[in-house]
């Protein structure tokens, strides 16, 4: 059996190494549908990473609040109209985002598993003699597990810490080497804006292309100054508390401060199936707590990012399609040049035949030829296929990843092309009347 496959083998073999040039050509259209389906699949699979590695920097089942600072306003008293009665009633009283609706939030809203809540701030640090800017954040504990912080070096906020405003912080990769050189900040005291404060706590460093730090406004924190948020409400601002001293400065500088004591919220919940219902709950909910005024927003970032991943399968599926395509354009090409080869090679046939070769030797010869071409034709566009990839990586800056898979996929469908269009031509072959062959 084996010696019988062997021995058709070599002939084709012998066929194809004698028109190295058609053969060359025929497999033109396999080696180029290949190529494409490596090079779309690396395209798709990249694309596919992209989507996870967003997901894991915006977590899952997130519902994201953010506040919406009150623009700068022009002379109010600019006109009479704009400070009568009846357009002060256009507008209602709104107590802006704060902890009260946070915790209206956690009491209403079922399924709550996680809840982040911060407010911000610009700092200068100073460490002995080095000094640097950066962001002070103050933050509850559940930010750091619901944006995927994890420490280097010591902990984050403990109970007590968190609930009596301790001058404890947690400090970003940058901010450390800016400031120690190497060493360990921790037990170290630094001052932000005058105050000091106890470091227990370094950040993992954290890399995220600009890319991603734009469309989906996430930050690497890793010159960000963490701060128990009732540590921030003590010694820097809070911004829910009015004094007499800011309302002579709103009446002096004739502008709307940002009255929000929070600058951002998100709520974690357990159930995905139920997060845009939940989003319009929360939505709801706050409006009626800010008199119908619309001045935060409520997003909910994995549905946005499943949207984009949706469009990306869409298209990847397109462009499979035009890859398959080429890879039948390259299978007709096959049988239409092996139907030739049958044509040309007729007295060949008649030949073997009467030297005693059978039916089954003949549809073997020919399926051997057209595979071996077809299998030729998807190793080379394997290796194009790879090259192309790196190319399109480096120079139109999209993530190419080539796996195992697509290259086992690749080369499959190319020896399931060379056998179901090699079929034809072997038959018509092996159907030659041997003594008809032989006087062609």
């Amino acid at each position: 059996m084996l010696q019988w496959i062997f021995t058709n083998l070599d002939v084709a073999l012998s066929a194809i190494s004698q028109n190295k040039l058609r053969s060359l050509l025929t497999a033109l259209g396999i080696i180029f549908g290949v190529a494409a389906v490596i090079t779309m699949l690396s395209i798709g699979n990249g694309a596919k990473q992209e989507i996870l590695d967003q997901l894991e920097l915006i977590g899952t089942n997130n519902i994201v609040i953010e506040a919406i600072k009150p623009s700068l306003q022009d002379d109010v008293d600019a006109s009479e109209e704009e400070t009568s009665s009846s357009s002060k009633d256009k507008k209602s009283y709104t107590p802006g985002l704060g902890l009260n609706d946070i915790m209206s939030i956690a009491d209403v809203l079922p399924g709550v598993k996680q809840m982040s809540y911060e407010v911000e701030k610009s700092i200068k640090v100073i460490y002995n003699k080095t000094n640097t800017s950066g962001t002070c954040r103050g933050v509850n504990n559940d930010f750091f597990a619901i944006n995927n912080l994890e420490l280097a070096e010591g902990s984050f906020f403990n109970p007590m810490q968190t609930e009596k405003g301790v001058n404890v912080c947690v400090i970003g990769s940058d901010m450390a080497k800016i400031l120690f050189l190497g060493k360990s900040p921790l037990g170290q005291y630094i001052k932000a804006n005058g105050v000091g404060l106890k470091i227990i706590g370094v950040l993992e460093k954290r890399v995220i292309s600009k890319e991603h730090q734009e469309r989906l406004s996430v930050s690497p924190f890793a010159k960000d100054l963490f701060v128990p948020i009732e540590t921030f409400f003590l010694r820097y601002e809070d911004r829910s508390y009015v004094s007499q001293e800011d309302i002579s400065r709103r009446e002096r500088d004739k502008k709307v401060s940002n009255y929000h004591q929070l600058d951002r919220a998100i709520v974690k919940i357990d159930d995905i199936n139920k997060i845009e219902t939940s989003a319009s709950l929360v939505e709801r909910l706050l409006l009626r707590r800010h008199n119908d005024q619309v001045d935060f927003k409520v997003s909910v970032p994995e549905l946005l990012v499943k949207q984009q991943q949706s469009t990306q399968e869409t298209l990847n599926l397109v462009l499979a399609i035009i890859a398959g395509i080429s890879l039948l354009v390259g299978g007709i090409g096959i049988m239409n040049i092996m139907l030739s080869s049958v044509l040309e090679r007729i007295k060949e046939i008649g030949v073997r035949r009467s030297l005693g070769a059978k039916r089954k030797d003949i549809i073997l010869q020919f399926l051997f030829e057209a595979v071996l071409i077809s299998l030729a034709g998807g190793v080379i566009g394997i290796i194009l296929g790879i090259l192309g990839a790196e190319i399109i990586g480096q120079y139109a800056d999209i993530n190419a990843i080539v796996s195992g898979i697509s290259v086992f996929v690749s080369f499959a469908i190319s020896f399931a092309v060379g056998l179901v269009f090699g079929i034809l031509p072997a038959q018509k072959a092996a159907n030659l009347d041997p003594i008809t062959a032989i006087r062609n």
